[in-house]
């Protein structure tokens, strides 16, 4: 199990690092496809009457243990990642941003996106639990450690895409206001997902001489799977070909903006509202399993946790949990539904003086990471003062983020290019706790 809780963090050190994806550019005010993902509202706003996205991508990670220090100077993160008492909470978040058309007509916008998600996780883990399951080791001194939580540890990797189709309707205008409304179809194409959750975790884990022995268990166990992902967890490639699967869920987002309007295009405040990622998904196949069980070990019974190091499948977990005689099944199925992280944004881009203006964001998720069935997201409170001259945009993002603290970046955009980071500020220092990288390529014409 050790290359399996620790996946997230062989991609932290490979690839990249939040979970705001475009922090800075979404609000940008060269208003385009990629202003649609925040809201879908901005569309009635384009800029030009068409716009085409190429291509645009953004990988993020956030993480309440490591820091950027200790990636450089190779630590073993697999140690301190299950330092101390606090649960850990480790999130990768990719985004990719395929082919895209939009078009501005009298007062409406439209435009047809493609994107695909690629999401890996772990939530709430006892560092104790952690540290037996992947470094047969203790972080509590006498060699023994008492486990009690009431939250729903969490190993979890998902991939899905999507085609969105969105409109926005300028509903009224005047010389000093304007409002707006949009709208977001998204149609779904499941295409991996994996999933441990130990709810209700009460037990003990004892070192006799590196065998560790999990002993007096009681916990709810909820693992599910589909496809490739169930015989291995860990490899890169088994998220990237299975983005897109077939179609078997829709989604919605529904946005509004207001704008108090200045002279001539510009405006002097510009308030938006939208609520995201409204639906669900359908895992249909005969190799998902989704089975709930009852874990229980008592008196004298025992379970060795070391038989657990080095798998990386769910499947083998699973055999081997079955093996122990300690599991009992209570629900099996084998078509599953997934929840999309649905999330509220707010957002006020106010203009300070001519040329600068500053953006307040916030985003707050609806619903709780704990369920087996849920796409994570996370809290988050950013402010992002920008200069912008037309054809160039400079901006940095400051923000708050209920996993990683706080994080601070910088990005800039020159047409319709943008390269950016959420929090390279914070990462150069060495103890920030989150690090990104976002760029991307549209244009727009007439």
């Amino acid at each position: 199990m050790k290359n399996l809780f620790l996946f997230p963090i062989f991609l932290l050190t490979l690839n990249g690092f939040s979970q705001d994806h475009f922090s800075g550019i979404t609000t940008s005010k060269r208003i385009g496809i990629i202003n649609v993902g925040l809201n879908p509202s901005e569309l009635a706003n384009l800029n030009n009457h068409f716009e085409v996205q190429l291509f645009s991508s953004s990988i993020n990670v956030s993480n309440n243990k490591i820091g950027f220090s200790d990636i450089l100077n190779g630590n073993n993160l697999e140690n301190i990642i299950f330092k101390g008492t606090e649960p850990v909470n480790f999130n990768v978040d990719t985004e990719f941003l395929g082919p895209g058309f939009a078009i501005k007509l009298l007062k409406w916008g439209f435009a047809v996106t493609s994107k695909g998600h690629i999401k890996a996780n772990i939530i709430d883990v006892d560092p104790n639990l952690g540290s037996a399951l992947t470094n047969s080791s203790l972080n509590a001194i006498g060699g023994s450690a008492l486990i009690s939580s009431d939250k729903n540890q969490r190993i979890n990797g998902t991939a899905w895409g999507e085609i969105g189709f969105s409109a926005a309707h300028k509903i009224f205008e005047n010389k000093k206001h304007k409002i707006n409304a949009g709208l977001t179809l998204k149609l779904l194409f499941p295409g991996a997902f994996a999933n441990i959750g130990v709810d209700k975790f009460n037990g003990r884990i004892t070192d006799n001489l590196g065998n560790l022995q999990l002993t007096n268990v009681n916990a709810n166990l909820n693992i599910a799977y589909t496809g490739s992902l169930g015989n291995e967890f860990t490899n890169t490639s088994d998220y990237t070909k299975s983005v897109f699967g077939n179609l078997q869920g829709i989604a919605t987002d529904i946005g509004v903006n207001y704008q108090l309007l200045g002279s001539g295009k510009n405006y002097k405040l510009k308030i938006g509202a939208a609520l995201k990622n409204i639906g669900s998904m359908t895992f249909k196949s005969s190799s998902n399993y989704s089975t709930n069980y009852t874990l229980a070990i008592q008196g004298s019974q025992q379970l060795n946790l070391n038989q657990f190091q080095n798998t990386n499948g769910v499947k083998n977990i699973e055999q081997i949990l079955l093996n122990s005689g300690f599991l009992n099944k209570s629900a099996q199925n084998r078509n599953f539904k997934i929840q999309l992280p649905t999330v509220f944004n707010f957002y006020a881009d106010i203009k300070i003086i001519t040329k600068i203006n500053i953006t307040l964001f916030t985003q707050q998720k609806i619903k709780s990471n704990s369920g087996n069935d849920q796409i994570t997201s996370q809290n988050i409170i950013s402010a992002t003062p920008r200069f912008s001259v037309g054809f160039f945009e400079a901006y940095i993002p400051v923000a708050i983020n209920e996993i990683s603290g706080t994080t601070a970046g910088i990005g800039f955009r020159f047409g319709g290019f943008f390269l950016g980071s959420n929090s390279v500020l914070t990462a150069l220092s060495n103890e920030g706790k989150q690090a990104d990288f976002y760029t991307g390529f549209r244009f727009g014409f007439l």
